[in-house]
Protein backbone atom coordinates (compact mmCIF):
# COMPACT_ATOMS: atom_id res chain seq x y z
CA UNK A 1 0.00 0.00 0.00
CA UNK A 2 1.44 3.46 -1.17
CA UNK A 3 1.48 5.87 1.58
CA UNK A 4 -0.17 8.92 1.25
CA UNK A 5 2.01 12.39 1.19
CA UNK A 6 0.41 16.12 2.26
CA UNK A 7 3.10 18.48 0.78
CA UNK A 8 3.02 21.83 2.45
CA UNK A 9 5.24 24.87 1.43
CA UNK A 10 4.37 28.22 1.16
CA UNK A 11 5.87 28.58 -1.95
CA UNK A 12 4.72 26.80 -5.73
CA UNK A 13 8.11 25.98 -7.16
CA UNK A 14 9.28 24.11 -3.49
CA UNK A 15 6.16 22.04 -3.70
CA UNK A 16 6.66 21.04 -7.92
CA UNK A 17 10.61 20.12 -6.95
CA UNK A 18 8.93 18.09 -4.18
CA UNK A 19 6.37 16.74 -6.11
CA UNK A 20 9.20 15.93 -8.85
CA UNK A 21 11.56 14.05 -6.26
CA UNK A 22 8.32 12.22 -4.35
CA UNK A 23 7.58 10.76 -8.17
CA UNK A 24 10.88 8.54 -8.02
CA UNK A 25 9.65 6.76 -4.98
CA UNK A 26 6.99 4.17 -5.87
CA UNK A 27 5.90 3.69 -2.46
CA UNK A 28 4.57 7.11 -1.93
CA UNK A 29 1.85 8.75 -3.47
CA UNK A 30 1.53 12.65 -3.13
CA UNK A 31 -2.72 13.36 -2.32
CA UNK A 32 -2.47 16.41 -1.27
CA UNK A 33 -0.91 20.14 -1.27
CA UNK A 34 -1.27 22.98 1.22
CA UNK A 35 0.33 26.66 1.02
CA UNK A 36 -0.19 27.72 4.16
CA UNK A 37 -0.93 26.34 8.30
CA UNK A 38 -4.26 26.78 7.42
CA UNK A 39 -5.16 24.77 4.67
CA UNK A 40 -2.31 21.77 5.83
CA UNK A 41 -4.58 21.50 8.57
CA UNK A 42 -7.97 21.12 6.62
CA UNK A 43 -6.98 19.13 4.57
CA UNK A 44 -5.00 17.07 7.71
CA UNK A 45 -8.16 17.30 9.22
CA UNK A 46 -10.14 15.42 6.11
CA UNK A 47 -7.73 12.83 5.44
CA UNK A 48 -5.56 10.14 7.28
CA UNK A 49 -2.40 10.99 5.73
CA UNK A 50 0.66 8.56 6.34
CA UNK A 51 3.38 11.11 5.28
CA UNK A 52 3.77 15.08 5.76
CA UNK A 53 6.51 17.00 4.12
CA UNK A 54 6.57 20.09 5.26
CA UNK A 55 8.26 24.09 5.15
CA UNK A 56 9.10 25.65 8.85
CA UNK A 57 8.10 28.98 7.96
CA UNK A 58 5.11 30.11 6.65
CA UNK A 59 2.00 32.36 6.48
CA UNK A 60 -0.49 32.07 9.52
CA UNK A 61 1.64 29.54 11.50
CA UNK A 62 4.43 27.35 11.32
CA UNK A 63 5.37 23.96 10.84
CA UNK A 64 6.17 23.53 14.08
CA UNK A 65 2.81 24.49 15.11
CA UNK A 66 1.48 21.93 12.80
CA UNK A 67 3.69 19.73 14.34
CA UNK A 68 2.40 20.63 17.93
CA UNK A 69 -1.18 20.09 16.72
CA UNK A 70 -0.71 17.39 15.31
CA UNK A 71 0.96 15.36 18.24
CA UNK A 72 -1.99 15.33 20.42
CA UNK A 73 -4.01 13.01 17.59
CA UNK A 74 -4.23 9.17 18.12
CA UNK A 75 -2.29 8.28 14.76
CA UNK A 76 -0.43 11.26 13.82
CA UNK A 77 1.68 10.98 10.51
CA UNK A 78 5.24 11.14 10.23
CA UNK A 79 6.42 14.42 9.77
CA UNK A 80 9.92 15.03 7.37
CA UNK A 81 10.64 18.87 7.48
CA UNK A 82 12.35 20.48 4.39
CA UNK A 83 13.48 23.70 5.28
CA UNK A 84 16.15 26.46 4.05
CA UNK A 85 16.09 26.81 7.96
CA UNK A 86 18.32 24.83 9.95
CA UNK A 87 18.41 26.44 13.36
CA UNK A 88 14.87 24.96 14.09
CA UNK A 89 16.45 21.41 14.04
CA UNK A 90 16.22 20.62 17.96
CA UNK A 91 12.78 22.12 18.29
CA UNK A 92 11.62 19.21 15.07
CA UNK A 93 13.30 16.38 16.89
CA UNK A 94 12.04 17.27 20.42
CA UNK A 95 8.39 16.91 17.86
CA UNK A 96 8.88 13.44 17.24
CA UNK A 97 9.97 14.73 13.74
CA UNK A 98 11.16 11.69 11.22
CA UNK A 99 13.94 13.68 9.90
CA UNK A 100 15.11 17.54 9.13
CA UNK A 101 15.90 18.71 5.65
CA UNK A 102 17.95 21.62 4.88
CA UNK A 103 16.96 22.38 1.24
CA UNK A 104 18.58 21.85 -1.28
CA UNK A 105 18.57 18.24 -0.79
CA UNK A 106 18.57 15.33 -3.40
CA UNK A 107 16.39 12.31 -3.78
CA UNK A 108 18.87 10.46 -2.28
CA UNK A 109 19.04 12.14 0.64
CA UNK A 110 15.07 12.36 1.01
CA UNK A 111 15.09 8.48 0.51
CA UNK A 112 16.97 7.87 3.33
CA UNK A 113 14.13 10.33 5.21
CA UNK A 114 11.26 8.22 3.65
CA UNK A 115 13.07 4.97 5.12
CA UNK A 116 13.08 6.31 8.52
CA UNK A 117 9.78 7.99 8.50
CA UNK A 118 7.81 5.15 7.06
CA UNK A 119 9.76 2.51 8.62
CA UNK A 120 8.79 3.53 11.70
CA UNK A 121 5.16 4.34 10.82
CA UNK A 122 2.34 2.41 12.67
CA UNK A 123 0.70 -0.41 9.98
CA UNK A 124 -2.69 1.00 8.72
CA UNK A 125 -5.23 -1.12 8.25
CA UNK A 126 -7.37 -0.70 4.81
CA UNK A 127 -10.35 1.26 5.06
CA UNK A 128 -13.38 -0.39 6.24
CA UNK A 129 -11.63 -3.67 7.61
CA UNK A 130 -11.00 -4.37 11.15
CA UNK A 131 -7.69 -4.84 12.66
CA UNK A 132 -7.58 -8.31 13.70
CA UNK A 133 -5.75 -8.88 17.25
CA UNK A 134 -2.57 -9.36 17.57
CA UNK A 135 -1.47 -11.76 20.50
CA UNK A 136 0.47 -9.55 23.16
CA UNK A 137 4.23 -9.50 22.65
CA UNK A 138 6.44 -9.88 25.84
CA UNK A 139 6.75 -6.66 27.84
CA UNK A 140 10.00 -4.77 26.97
CA UNK A 141 12.57 -4.53 29.63
CA UNK A 142 12.33 -0.91 30.23
CA UNK A 143 15.65 0.54 29.99
CA UNK A 144 17.86 1.93 32.79
CA UNK A 145 18.15 5.53 31.97
CA UNK A 146 21.72 5.81 32.86
CA UNK A 147 22.02 2.62 29.92
CA UNK A 148 20.34 4.53 27.60
CA UNK A 149 22.41 6.64 24.56
CA UNK A 150 21.29 10.19 24.45
CA UNK A 151 21.88 11.73 20.94
CA UNK A 152 21.84 15.58 19.82
CA UNK A 153 21.00 16.76 16.50
CA UNK A 154 23.27 18.82 14.40
CA UNK A 155 22.89 19.97 11.21
CA UNK A 156 26.06 19.43 8.75
CA UNK A 157 25.09 20.67 5.55
CA UNK A 158 21.79 18.75 3.92
CA UNK A 159 22.38 16.76 6.88
CA UNK A 160 21.00 15.80 10.30
CA UNK A 161 23.71 13.72 12.24
CA UNK A 162 22.49 12.74 15.56
CA UNK A 163 25.63 13.28 17.55
CA UNK A 164 26.84 10.45 21.16
CA UNK A 165 26.33 12.83 24.35
CA UNK A 166 28.90 10.91 25.99
CA UNK A 167 31.30 12.08 23.45
CA UNK A 168 30.66 15.93 23.84
CA UNK A 169 34.27 17.19 26.04
CA UNK A 170 32.83 20.43 26.76
CA UNK A 171 30.47 23.16 24.78
CA UNK A 172 31.21 27.05 24.73
CA UNK A 173 29.37 30.00 23.35
CA UNK A 174 30.98 32.87 21.32
CA UNK A 175 30.05 36.39 19.38
CA UNK A 176 26.19 34.86 19.37
CA UNK A 177 26.97 31.26 18.48
CA UNK A 178 27.96 28.20 20.58
CA UNK A 179 29.60 25.00 19.67
CA UNK A 180 30.27 21.66 20.73
CA UNK A 181 34.06 20.40 21.26
CA UNK A 182 35.12 16.94 20.55
CA UNK A 183 37.94 14.80 20.45
CA UNK A 184 38.70 15.99 16.64
CA UNK A 185 36.10 18.34 15.44
CA UNK A 186 34.40 21.52 16.73
CA UNK A 187 30.89 21.39 15.14
CA UNK A 188 28.54 25.10 15.50
CA UNK A 189 25.10 24.43 16.85
CA UNK A 190 21.81 26.72 15.77
CA UNK A 191 21.18 26.43 19.73
CA UNK A 192 22.11 28.72 22.34
CA UNK A 193 24.13 27.40 25.47
CA UNK A 194 21.19 27.17 27.85
CA UNK A 195 19.15 25.59 25.48
CA UNK A 196 22.59 22.86 25.12
CA UNK A 197 22.35 22.62 28.75
CA UNK A 198 18.51 22.02 29.51
CA UNK A 199 18.97 19.46 26.12
CA UNK A 200 21.87 17.63 27.75
CA UNK A 201 21.30 14.78 30.05
CA UNK A 202 22.12 13.23 33.30
CA UNK A 203 24.52 14.64 35.70
CA UNK A 204 27.92 14.59 33.39
CA UNK A 205 27.41 18.11 32.21
CA UNK A 206 28.22 21.02 34.76
CA UNK A 207 27.87 25.01 33.57
CA UNK A 208 31.65 25.89 34.72
CA UNK A 209 30.98 29.53 33.34
CA UNK A 210 28.93 31.23 31.40
CA UNK A 211 30.25 30.54 28.19
CA UNK A 212 31.21 26.75 29.15
CA UNK A 213 29.31 23.92 29.54
CA UNK A 214 31.90 21.08 30.33
CA UNK A 215 31.43 17.13 30.60
CA UNK A 216 32.74 16.23 34.04
CA UNK A 217 34.00 12.77 32.51
CA UNK A 218 36.65 14.91 30.34
CA UNK A 219 37.86 16.68 33.28
CA UNK A 220 41.66 15.78 34.07
CA UNK A 221 43.04 17.96 36.18
CA UNK A 222 41.87 21.51 37.79
CA UNK A 223 44.59 24.39 37.69
CA UNK A 224 45.23 27.44 39.16
CA UNK A 225 44.93 30.76 36.98
CA UNK A 226 47.20 33.63 37.37
CA UNK A 227 43.82 36.06 38.33
CA UNK A 228 42.94 33.92 41.17
CA UNK A 229 40.36 31.55 39.37
CA UNK A 230 39.80 28.07 38.02
CA UNK A 231 41.12 26.21 35.25
CA UNK A 232 39.76 22.56 34.23
CA UNK A 233 42.45 21.33 31.75
CA UNK A 234 40.28 18.46 29.81
CA UNK A 235 41.09 15.09 28.63
CA UNK A 236 41.26 15.29 24.74
CA UNK A 237 43.99 15.49 22.18
CA UNK A 238 44.13 19.44 23.01
CA UNK A 239 44.49 19.01 26.55
CA UNK A 240 42.33 22.03 26.47
CA UNK A 241 41.65 24.35 29.11
CA UNK A 242 38.08 25.84 30.23
CA UNK A 243 38.12 28.47 33.09
CA UNK A 244 35.94 28.19 35.78
CA UNK A 245 33.62 31.25 37.30
CA UNK A 246 34.43 32.36 40.74
CA UNK A 247 30.53 31.36 41.75
CA UNK A 248 30.79 28.14 40.34
CA UNK A 249 34.31 26.88 41.34
CA UNK A 250 32.32 26.20 44.67
CA UNK A 251 29.49 23.96 43.55
CA UNK A 252 32.20 22.39 41.24
CA UNK A 253 34.44 21.41 44.39
CA UNK A 254 31.67 20.14 46.11
CA UNK A 255 29.95 17.86 43.23
CA UNK A 256 33.88 16.38 42.78
CA UNK A 257 33.70 16.17 46.77
CA UNK A 258 36.99 18.34 47.09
Amino acid sequence: MRARCLIVDDEAPARADLRYLLSRFDHVQVVGEASNAEEALLLLGSLDYDLVLMDIRMPGGTGLDIARHLRGGADPPRIIFTTAFPDHAVEAFDLDAADYLVKPFDADRLGRALDRALDRAPDRAPAGRPVEPAAAPPAPRRPDPAETPHRIPVTKGDRTVLLDESSIVYAGAARGYAYLQFADERVLVSYSLNELERRLHGTRFFRAHRSYLVNLDYVRELAPDFRGTLMLVMDDPRRSRVEVSRRQARELRRILGL
